[in-house]
């Protein structure tokens, strides 16, 4: 696949008050942050700081991630959303973003950006200033150099809100895609909204669409399956030899994760976790099978990082 995951990049925290609020920063240990233009200046006379001037207005808004509980159609439950902004990532990459993100979710937010290496500033209040920081600490101990997004779904983006929906649910379902113009034979599947195969009336249920598409690829195919949980957001970039999977738990403002159950196609033998609040730790029950590598991850509170060798 040609399709490169740029650089990964850490956000930045967008600030709105003065530098009298430094000592306040320093004890979150942010250090680097983008201002409204009329503070710039101040800011910049205040040593240890990188500083600059942003404009949220300029930028594309996108919500904290976080669930929300629904009332599922079929039954008397409250079904889980996930609200997740990987598929605005994926549709516009070169975008910049701008979150508004109270608390702990700033710190998913920011795990968020970098695991869809994005442009992007984050706002958050107090209370989210040490998750904030504590995270950025974080992903600057992993080191990834530029590497292939891994994906073997082709999904054509005409740029319709429908189009939008489904390549939502593909995130959510963990059916790993890029967006594409036209079918890639490298490629095991190609989504065309408004083709024969995929009507542009089936995508009124997103959900049932995305439960089309994972009938089609096969679940032998898929690059990722993860079990136990559907607060879970994979991304996997790799070569032929590595991959490092990310695991963003989009409940994590609410509950951690336990007895994660992961499997990744590909032979794989050798692991190692970095996960974001808890001490490293070894993969639980690790198994390979011809093609394939599957292993159980005890908890992930927010978000981890596995990298994966042969």
């Amino acid at each position: 696949m040609t399709w490169l995951l740029a650089a990964l990049l850490i956000p930045t925290l967008f600030w709105d008050k003065g530098p009298d609020s430094a000592d306040t920063l320093r004890k979150a240990q942010i250090h680097n942050i983008s201002v409204p233009a009329s503070i710039e200046g101040p800011w910049k006379g205040v040593s240890g700081f990188s500083v600059e001037a942003a404009d949220p207005t300029k930028m594309v808004k996108v919500p904290a991630p976080d669930i929300q509980f629904r009332r599922n159609r079929a039954s008397a439950t409250a079904a889980p959303w996930v609200d997740s902004n990987g598929w605005r990532f994926i549709r516009q990459p070169g975008g910049t973003y701008y979150y508004d993100a109270p608390g702990k979710s700033a710190a998913l937010a920011a795990a968020e950006v970098f695991t869809y290496g994005v442009h992007a500033a984050i706002h958050t209040d107090a209370d989210g200033l040490q998750p904030f920081g504590e995270m950025l600490a974080f992903l600057e101990k992993i080191d990834l150099p530029e590497s292939p997004v891994l994906a073997n779904i082709g999904f054509v983006d005409d740029g319709s809100p429908e189009a939008g929906e489904v390549m939502n649910l593909l995130v959510r379902r963990n059916l790993l895609f890029t967006v594409v113009h036209s079918p890639d034979p490298k490629l095991d599947l190609t989504v065309k909204l408004g083709s024969p195969e995929y009507p542009k009336s089936e995508a009124a249920n997103p959900s049932m669409f995305a439960e089309k598409v994972r009938s089609k690829l096969t679940d032998g195919k898929r690059l990722l399956r993860l079990y136990g949980s559907d607060l879970v957001v994979g991304r996997l970039v790799g070569n032929g030899n590595s991959a490092k999977l990310f695991l963003l738990n989009y409940g994590a403002s609410r509950t951690s994760v336990e007895g994660l159950r992961i499997r990744v196609l590909g032979g794989y033998s050798k692991y190692s976790v970095l996960d974001f609040g808890l001490p490293q730790e070894a993969l639980l029950d690790a198994t390979k099978e011809p093609g394939a590598s599957e292993f159980t991850l005890k908890e992930l509170k927010v978000f981890a990082v596995i990298s994966l060798t042969r």
